[in-house]
C-alpha cells in the first residue's frame, strides 16, 4: 500500500485534489460527533494523507493524531500543521499501518476519510484494521468513515476519466483507468500522470491504486465482529439520504460497544 502513495504522487496530491472540500467534510464529521453519546476531544485520523482533515479539526479545538502508511504524505501533513502554527498536542502524525498500529492513549472518535479503509483489500485486512481501531477507542466512541458502496459500483460501473489542471506554465494530466474485479470486490485504478509544459514532458509516471468496495451486510458484519454497532449508512454528500444503488460514496457511522 505504501507504493500507492509514493513521493511523486504525494508531491502532486494536493494539486490533483484541489477541488476537495475539506471544510465541508470536517463540518460533516463535527456534526456527527455532536450527536454522539460522548463529548469528543481526541480524534484519531486514519489514512490522514497530507493532513487536510487533521489540520482543520485541530484548528477547531480537537486534539488530532493522524496516522498514515505513506511517509511522503506525512511529510506534507507535518509541514501544513507547522505552517498553521499548531503544536504537537493539537496535531501530531505517526507513520504506521492501521492494521497493527500502536498509538498512545485512547480516543473519543476515529475518522477514516477519502475511502481509505478500502485500501484493505482482503477480509483479513479489514478485520485487522477494525480490531486495531476498536483497541484505540473509548466505549461509546464513534468510528466515522466513507467507502465505495458495492450496489452503486455494480450499477454505475467505473470508467476511464481524464483530469487536467493548470499549474503556472505547466499542465498536469491524470488519466484514471479502472479494472474491476467482481470476484474480490475490488477495482484497480491505474493513474497515469503527465506534467507537460509546451511540447516538453517534465514528468511521466504511473501508480496503481486497488480499492475495495463494500456491501451493507458485510459492513455490518465486519463492524459487529470488530466491536462496533453500525448506526447509519448514508449518501456521503447527504446524510439524510440512505445509501442506494446511486450512491458510489457513502458515509458509515458506527459506535464502539
Amino acid at each position: 500500500m505504501d507504493s500507492a502513495f509514493g513521493e511523486q504522487y504525494a508531491s502532486l496530491y494536493d494539486v490533483l485534489y484541489e477541488d476537495k472540500d475539506y471544510e465541508r467534510e470536517c463540518d460533516l464529521v463535527t456534526g456527527i460527533l455532536g450527536g454522539g453519546s460522548r463529548t469528543a476531544r481526541r480524534i484519531l485520523d486514519l489514512g490522514c494523507g497530507t493532513g487536510g482533515h487533521s489540520v482543520l479539526l485541530a484548528q477547531q479545538g480537537y486534539s488530532v493524531v493522524g496516522v498514515d502508511i505513506s511517509a511522503s504524505m506525512l511529510d506534507i501533513a507535518r509541514e501544513k500543521a507547522s505552517t498553521a502554527g499548531l503544536t504537537s498536542e493539537q496535531a501530531s502524525f505517526i507513520h504506521a499501518d492501521m492494521r497493527d498500529m500502536d498509538v498512545p492513549g485512547r480516543f473519543d472518535a476515529c475518522i477514516c476519510m477519502f475511502a481509505a479503509l478500502g485500501y484493505q483489500q482482503s477480509n483479513e485486512g479489514v478485520e485487522a484494521a477494525i480490531a486495531s481501531i476498536r483497541k484505540h477507542l473509548e466505549p461509546g466512541a464513534l468510528f466515522i468513515f466513507d467507502c465505495w458502496y458495492g450496489p452503486a459500483v455494480l450499477s454505475v460501473l467505473p470508467s476511464q476519466r481524464v483530469k487536467e489542471i493548470s499549474q503556472g506554465e505547466a499542465t498536469i494530466i491524470r488519466v484514471a483507468t479502472p479494472d474491476l474485479d467482481l470476484r474480490h470486490h475490488v477495482s484497480t485504478t491505474t493513474y497515469t500522470i503527465l506534467v507537460v509544459e509546451g511540447d516538453q514532458v517534465l514528468r511521466h509516471f504511473k501508480e496503481p491504486h486497488t480499492m475495495r468496495f463494500f456491501f451493507p451486510m458485510e459492513l455490518e458484519y465486519f463492524l459487529r465482529k470488530g466491536g462496533f454497532r453500525l448506526t447509519s449508512l448514508t449518501d456521503f454528500n447527504d446524510l439524510s439520504h440512505q445509501a442506494d444503488e446511486t450512491t458510489w460514496n457513502v458515509t458509515v457511522v458506527a459506535e464502539a460497544t
